[in-house]
């Protein structure tokens, strides 16, 4: 597919209407029609960094959606991930503004996304693919559940609380409601998704049937994403190849 390196793919500033007013996102577009993608961000939202890898997932055929999950929140500071967990403010900062991403807001959120997404004429098939990174995994389970007809594929890259136990809004308790195919790549050593989550979670997909593959990367948490200090070239490749897989078996190009 052209695009990566050829310039045979495109980027477009979007406004995606929803129930709490517009939220903006980049819309990635490969050089000929194909499936669409939501990208799911981590907890630094949607920045420069995300949307390179839109324009990744545009060149392998996908086009792909990098929604600014803060939009709420107005014209919020960007997060630097490499020092903002060390900093007690930052850190205080990042974790409230992950706290507006309630259930029910995402839920909504979703479904804005896929009915925009609906509408452009980029886009074929009638399933869209999910990835997400750290609490973007969480959310990319979660969407699959909760809007299971239209999506056809969801993975998860260093996603955390996938399965705890003790939180009613783990996306695990939806398990029985995902109707399309799960990639879960977990980081070792993660304590957001312990061994006893990857169990349950495997449990719980198996039980309702769910096409899915569980995986730990030999690497740490953020190994996919360039601006996070854990930042793992050679196992950001294995989940770019993983993703490809995943999204040429379910969605097809």
């Amino acid at each position: 597919m052209g695009g990566w390196f050829d310039g045979h793919m495109s980027r477009r500033d979007v406004q995606i209407p929803t129930a709490d007013g517009q939220c903006p996102g980049t819309l990635h577009l490969p050089d000929q029609p194909g499936p669409a993608v939501i990208l799911y961000p981590d907890a630094g939202g949607a920045r420069e960094v995300m949307r390179e890898m839109g324009d990744r997932l545009a060149t392998l055929g996908y086009v792909a959606l990098v929604p600014d999950v803060y939009y709420r929140e107005g014209d919020w500071e960007p997060f630097d991930l490499a020092t903002a967990f060390g900093d007690p403010q930052e850190r205080g900062r990042l974790f409230a503004t992950m706290a507006t991403l309630t259930p029910e807001r995402i839920d909504a959120d979703a479904g804005a996304f896929l009915d925009f997404l609906g509408q452009q004429v980029e886009v074929t098939g009638d399933t869209v693919g999910l990835t997400g990174y750290c609490m973007g995994g969480r959310i990319s389970l979660r969407v699959a559940a909760t809007h299971a007809p239209r999506v056809g594929a969801a993975a998860s890259f260093h996603g955390g609380n996938l399965a705890k136990a003790d939180d009613p809004n783990s996306p695990h308790h939806l398990a029985d409601r995902i109707t399309g195919a799960v990639l879960v790549a977990a980081a070792e050593q993660d304590a957001s998704f312990p061994p006893e989550q990857e169990q349950l979670l495997a449990q719980v997909l198996t039980d309702a049937g769910v096409r899915h593959t569980i995986e730990t990367y030999p690497a740490r948490h953020g190994f996919a994403v360039t601006d996070n200090a854990t930042y793992d070239e050679a196992t950001a490749a294995r989940h770019w190849q993983a993703l490809a897989e995943l999204y040429g078996s379910h969605l097809g190009v």
